[in-house]
């Protein structure tokens, strides 16, 4: 693996971990909402996973996250970091690339699909509008600095200030599903766990069981038994379907 930099078209650093192969495909993974490359742990576990079968595989932090430049986060700045990740894998030989994207990620997996896209895979997908509360989320200053400047900081538990811009918490639930999905012409591995516990795992399972019909006829919806929003007590099982899904959809030639 080598720590690889490269530039968005803001000309904001991006940081990834690189993990190169001798095949001309190559899968970039995209991390939730607030999260960075490694996604505790489980990015690493994916990426040697995927390498290890013969991908190229780029996981990095969008700007504004670990250790990338800083930046408010953004929807439109993560489309056009992962634009930006998209021409890294490319530049380095890639013919043919493949996306993975948790939570948020998976949004801008969907928005940055193109014909160079093979196929995608999704946890806890976010893919139709989400109403969130977000006072339950962060603290009356922080709401306090959403109303004054337009982003609030939060700190993550490395210490890493990020600042979270007002936009992008109004659309999570400004998402419009048919014009999304129906825009993706290849197939994607939809995965989400259902634990009765997880109320927006829940809501997101049935919003991706609704969005179905508008991917094309060979995409597919696995549910998880127990498996709650962020699948770290099942990732063994997201591991071997997703490799199942990109050997099927993804050729390493």
């Amino acid at each position: 693996m080598e720590r690889v930099t490269f530039k968005n078209s803001r000309n904001l650093t991006l940081v990834g971990n690189f993990r190169s192969a001798l095949s001309k495909s190559a899968i970039v993974l995209a991390h939730g909402f607030t999260s960075d490359k490694s996604s505790d742990g489980r990015f690493d576990r994916l990426g040697e996973s995927l390498h290890s079968i013969g991908y190229s595989v780029l996981a990095f932090d969008f700007s504004g996250c670990g250790e990338s430049d800083n930046d408010i986060l953004d929807i439109g700045h993560q489309i056009d970091d992962l634009n930006s990740a998209i021409s890294f894998v490319q530049s380095e030989g890639a013919h043919a690339v493949g996306l993975h994207g948790h939570s948020l990620g998976s949004l801008i997996c969907l928005k940055c699909f193109s014909p160079m896209i093979s196929t995608m895979v999704l946890t806890g997908a976010l893919i139709d509008g989400m109403q969130y509360n977000w006072s339950r989320f962060f603290a009356p200053e922080q709401v306090r600095q959403l109303d004054e400047r337009g982003y609030l900081v939060a700190t993550d538990r490395t210490g890493k200030a990020r600042k979270i811009g007002r936009q992008i918490l109004e659309d999570f639930a400004l998402i419009d599903q048919e014009t999304l999905l129906q825009s993706v012409a290849c197939p994607a591995l939809i995965i989400h766990g259902n634990n009765p516990g997880d109320r927006e795992e829940l809501q997101l399972l049935e919003r991706s069981r609704r969005g179905m019909k508008f991917l094309c006829p060979a995409s597919r919806l696995e549910v998880i038994e127990g498996g709650n929003h962020g699948l770290r007590e099942h990732y063994d099982k997201v591991v071997e379907l997703a490799k199942s899904w990109f050997l099927r959809h993804l050729p390493v030639y």
